[in-house]
């Protein structure tokens, strides 16, 4: 690899944790990079890091090939880039921010009616571990693309890529999300259950966190092949069946109602299991609640007996 491929120029447009984490991994890594953000003051540290600021969208993104966006959502986009549009002709853009699959879609094209290209992006960790050796970054998009922007990419987090498909990466990054988000508040509702009997944040966490971390373990020890037996429609109950974990969430929505939490959570997991058993599949594994989360609105109903 040579000098000047390593030290190609980069340009990061927002620069929240996210942006600053970027910048700076960038910069530690031999790159030039230009930034731009919509309130200046954020990038002082940056700056002082080295990075270049841009005074208008138009010129941070004239300053490199490589243009990589860390912002709100989607339309911050189109917001900031609007007037930069004559600028974008046979650049690339990597758009790390979070929205639907849809609008990454839509964005490519918009890409491609300014003659630029596009790869969407999800940073699977947390602003501090960029750059580490623990991160990585799904990718979908043109495969070239990535492959001509991989070296600068590759210093953010493992490039992980999905497909030519625009949507997919965002794909992943909402669903790792779903369950990241799910986790917490489970963890958040477990902690003020414990905490209702006057057990402390302090003393319940730790035990509420290792249990979360042996859900790996748990799921793998069903199959050398998690997911397998879902891909083929298979539920066998011989470990745990829906009306035994059924049962169970009927328990903590009653306890969480004696305690007086918020029931939103509980109700939704114990609507899973009610569905399940109404549609007869009671003594199959916990995994048939899939069913009424794909098709909630197609299922059929029978009474429970």
């Amino acid at each position: 690899m040579n000098n000047q491929q390593h030290n190609s120029a980069v340009t990061v447009i927002g620069l929240g944790p996210m942006g600053q984490a970027i910048t700076r991994t960038l910069l530690a890594a031999g790159h030039p990079v230009t930034v731009w953000n919509r309130t200046p003051g954020r990038a002082e540290g940056v700056v002082a890091d080295g990075a270049t600021l841009a005074a208008v969208p138009a010129e941070a993104v004239e300053a490199s090939k490589l243009i990589i966006l860390s912002l709100t959502d989607y339309q911050a986009m189109y917001d900031i880039l609007g007037p930069a549009t004559a600028s974008l002709a046979g650049r690339t853009l990597v758009n790390l921010s979070s929205d639907t699959p849809d609008r990454s879609r839509e964005a490519a094209s918009w890409a491609a009616t300014h003659d630029a290209a596009f790869l969407t992006g999800g940073v699977m960790v947390p602003a501090p571990m960029v750059g580490t050796d623990a991160a990585y970054v799904y990718y979908s998009g043109p495969g070239e693309v990535l492959d001509d922007s991989r070296e600068a990419l590759a210093q953010l987090g493992t490039p992980n890529y999905l497909g030519e498909d625009p949507g997919l990466a965002q794909m992943m990054y909402q669903a790792q999300l779903a369950l990241f988000l799910g986790t917490l508040s489970a963890l958040m509702h477990s902690t003020a259950m414990l905490g209702a009997t006057g057990m402390t944040a302090t003393e319940a966490m730790p035990e509420l966190i290792a249990s979360a971390e042996s859900i790996g373990a748990i799921l793998r020890a069903g199959g050398e092949t998690p997911g397998a037996a879902l891909d083929v429609g298979e539920h066998p109950g011989d470990l745990s069946t829906v009306t035994m974990m059924g049962a169970t969430a009927d328990h903590i929505v009653e306890t969480s109602t004696t305690l007086g939490l918020d029931l939103a959570l509980p109700l939704a997991v114990r609507a899973h299991y009610r569905r399940a058993i109404e549609n007869g599949h009671g003594g199959d594994n916990w995994t048939r609640i899939i069913d009424s989360i794909r098709e909630p609105r197609d299922m059929p109903r029978r009474p429970i007996s």
